[in-house]
């Protein structure tokens, strides 16, 4: 049984396969191998370059198109409305799919009006592209806005988020305009893998530091895309459903972060 989290009428898988960086066959093959495996949320990218291998990884996988949540974005140079209804269409004509689950806005451009960039993806939901519509890489202050102009409910709002960075103020906002929040880099690029403090605690399991990272994330309804291009990996990343951590480990692995503490430019 897949856990999910639900938001404003989306029910989103809490664990998803990032791809970022991944490329042609070995993107294709980590997509099909994670559907698999019993993933069940893909998450791509226009400015990625790899929805056409994704498209290829979800039809080998054989898994029926409706049990697999597919995100994808619009990168931030194609916001005006005209840019952001072409690039939608090209990401479905690579993917071969008619809609995905997902649409996000991937980074806000102050050089474009919000209104008009939340009106076009708006309207790739009301035309029946895209289930459901979300943000990405937005502040407090902008999931405040984006929440109060858009005619569709937004979802989620996607950001960096692991055990180093304090993301409390977005999270908060987020949650108070009813969308989740999913996080990206949740190991943080494999720094977690020397932390004393969470190899400790997943010692006590039989579980390594980044499954610790991960189910501190899921264990408060934060939503990961761990990226990987290892198929072991991949077998590790899913195996976060099987323990919980106490609420002094919670509160013990929450002293690492930092407002600071971001790895993403």
């Amino acid at each position: 049984m897949v856990q999910t989290v639900e938001a404003n009428g989306a029910r989103i898988p809490l664990i998803g396969l990032g791809t970022w960086d991944l490329r042609g066959k070995t993107c294709a093959r980590m997509v099909e191998e994670a559907l698999r495996l019993g993933y069940r949320h893909i998450d791509t990218a226009a400015m990625y370059g790899n929805e056409t291998a994704v498209g290829e990884g979800l039809r080998a996988s054989g898994v029926p198109r409706d049990d697999v949540f597919v995100t994808t974005k619009v990168w931030s140079s194609d916001l005006r409305a005209r840019d952001f209804e072409r690039s939608t269409h090209d990401s479905l004509a690579k993917l071969k799919l008619p809609c995905v689950d997902l649409l996000l806005i991937h980074w806000p451009n102050s050089s474009v009006p919000l209104k008009e960039t939340i009106g076009a993806l708006c309207k790739m939901k009301r035309e029946g592209f895209a289930r459901h519509v979300g943000v990405s890489n937005f502040t407090a202050a902008l999931v405040e806005q984006a929440a109060k102009l858009a005619t569709e409910p937004l979802v989620t709002n996607q950001i960096e988020c692991h055990v180093y960075l304090d993301q409390s103020k977005t999270i908060a906002a987020s949650r108070k305009a009813a969308m989740s929040v999913t996080a990206y880099t949740p190991i943080a690029r494999g720094r977690v893998e020397d932390d004393p403090t969470l190899n400790r605690i997943g010692l006590a399991r039989g579980k390594t530091a980044a499954q610790v990272c991960l189910r501190y994330l899921v264990q408060q309804d934060l939503i990961v895309i761990p990226r990987t291009s290892r198929s072991e990996r991949l077998k590790e990343n899913f195996a976060i459903f099987d323990f919980a951590l106490t609420g002094a480990e919670m509160a013990e692995i929450a002293k690492l972060a930092s407002p600071r503490g971001g790895i993403v430019s």
